[in-house]
């Protein structure tokens, strides 16, 4: 099939939560038709559709993939992409209309909510290669690989990040989510026999929380850079009550480095070998719990369509 390269390929992921779904799309497809742009659209359709929808688009040469969705719906169609038979992956452009509970990756870029801004950014079409981190395990029957753009989370950042995501559900509003958050994790205080392997250094012992970011992972790896080809690893071992407070303040106000419970690291690759009980998730998606993990970065391993 061969597609004009100018064509958009639209995938739209409804919001989570929300009963205004297809008032929301008819919003945004009114807008992009008075702008006279060629597109195609689908609409997803339920968890792992739209990693189906990016990866049949890919197949058939659209150059543009649009999603209009949150941070889950970004990874499911860089996933599509990435396990997609594209001859030239870098070369597909990734448009990002943010429509999600969770916008972490949108929020980096300075990508708006406002539809109109966002699709005028897209139209206007000034890319910027970015990396990809990739995740490899073996679960248990075959060898698996999944695709990520802001972080993976072993540990507590892994229910912090599902918490916030089911509390922004109810109430849309981030800081009293973290609030949220920080109640119910007094109650799961846990630490996890780990060991990691981090630039020929092992860390063994009692870990609270592992974050592994190409970007700024929810805030626990504030400084990563999508598109220098490294990560950023931040390890919070055994902080006190009060620790653990101060900590998540700090995390809202992106100085989680200075705690002086976390240690951070600026590697190509990590290994995880155990993490006794840890949950685990990419972008905020679960991954099943088999170890070793090993997380590495792909530079430059697809395009970004960022604003002006």
């Amino acid at each position: 099939m061969s597609v004009d390269p100018g064509k958009w390929g639209v995938i739209y992921n409804p919001r989570a939560g929300t009963r205004k779904a297809q008032k929301r799309w008819k919003e945004i497809k009114e807008y992009i038709d008075s702008k006279q742009v060629a597109y195609d659209y689908i609409q997803s359709e339920g968890f792992g559709s739209v990693e189906r929808i990016a990866g049949m688009f890919a197949n058939n040469g659209y150059k543009t993939i649009v999603v209009v969705g949150g941070d889950g719906a970004l990874n499911d169609a860089i996933n599509g992409i990435m396990a997609s038979d594209a001859p030239e992956k870098s070369s597909i452009a990734i448009g990002l209309i943010p429509n999600g509970i969770g916008n972490d990756f949108a929020d980096y870029w300075g990508l708006t909510l406002d539809y109109k801004v966002a699709v005028d950014w897209i139209i206007n079409n000034r890319k910027k290669k970015i990396d990809v981190g990739v995740c490899s395990y073996y679960n248990g029957k075959s060898h698996e690989k999944r695709y990520f753009l802001n972080a993976v989370n072993i540990g507590l950042g892994a229910r912090i990040v599902s918490i916030t995501d089911q509390t922004k559900r109810f109430w849309g509003v981030k800081f009293l989510s973290y609030v949220a958050a920080l109640f119910l994790l007094f109650f799961e205080r846990k630490l996890y026999r780990s060991h990691l392997k981090i630039n020929d250094e092992h860390i063994r012992g009692r870990i609270m929380t592992v974050c592994v970011g190409s970007a700024k992972g929810y805030g626990q790896t504030p400084s990563a850079v999508p598109y220098n080809g490294w990560l950023d690893v931040s390890v919070i071992h055994r902080p006190e009550l009060l620790q653990l407070v101060w900590g998540l303040w700090m995390l809202i106000e992106g100085r989680i480095l200075n705690h002086k419970m976390v240690k951070s690291y600026r590697t190509k690759k990590v290994r995880v070998l155990r993490a006794k009980n840890a949950s685990v998730d990419l972008d905020g998606r679960l991954l099943p719990k088999h170890f070793p993990i090993d997380i590495g970065i792909i530079p430059e391993a697809i395009t970004l369509i960022i604003p002006n």
